[in-house]
């Protein structure tokens, strides 16, 4: 196994959690999926650059960066709605918020520190975009290029809410993050006998590092 694909793994999907959550967060629905992706993106980069030794020794204010912005950002009730699937319907009200909040803050937590210890070389949204089906639904691709040089594709999903595009998954190499995410909350639902508040207590969602070095298609 490499040196370098933990911390990958954590910075990877770390980007679905933090790649929109610096400057640009009321934007309307007069600019495109690409262009909020584009330019929150290299928002963060400009903010991460030269800063990885900082943040790695204050992760507390990283961690706090973004769970101030988050909020405006990805739309995490819906995110936590999809990750139930189909025991969305049976859990209480209650439930249902107290997973998204404890869904939102395993990913800060696990995943803050890969921002500073992942070394890439280049991040790049793509040109060429796919066309929009939908008017309230987009997909933004992008590439994120690793030192050594293996390329992963990572792909947006995004619905407009409020007038706002909020992000509600993302594909690394091919692997569908929320579908993983779902699969592990039946699961976990299984093996506690369908007891929702301790699948919450202990919810800590995890990604095979090989799976995702050999991506969905492998």
């Amino acid at each position: 196994m490499r040196k370098t694909t933990v911390p990958l793994l954590r910075w990877l999907v770390a980007l679905m959690v933090l790649a929109l959550v610096l400057p640009l967060q009321a934007q309307a629905q007069s600019q495109t999926p690409e262009a909020m992706i584009r330019e929150n993106v290299d928002a963060l980069m400009g903010e991460i650059e030269g800063k990885k030794d900082y943040y790695a020794n204050n992760i507390g204010e990283l961690k706090a960066l973004v769970d101030d912005s988050l909020e405006d950002v990805a739309d995490f009730r819906y995110i936590g709605a999809s990750v139930m699937g189909n025991y969305f319907r049976n859990a209480s009200p209650e439930q249902r918020s107290r997973f998204a909040d404890v869904f939102r803050q395993t990913l800060i937590d696990t995943y803050a520190r890969g921002l500073v210890t992942f070394d890439y070389k280049d991040l790049r949204v793509l040109d060429t975009q796919r066309s929009q089906r939908y008017e309230d639904q987009a997909s933004v691709d992008m590439e994120v290029v690793a030192t050594n040089g293996q390329v992963y594709p990572v792909s947006y999903s995004l619905r407009l809410s409020n007038n706002q595009w909020r992000v509600v998954n993302v594909i690394v190499n091919g692997i569908n993050l929320g579908l993983t995410f779902r699969n592990q909350f039946d699961q976990a639902m299984r093996e506690n006998n369908r007891d929702y508040d301790a699948v919450i207590r202990g919810w800590a969602p995890e990604i095979g590092v090989e799976e995702l070095e050999q991506g969905g298609n492998a």
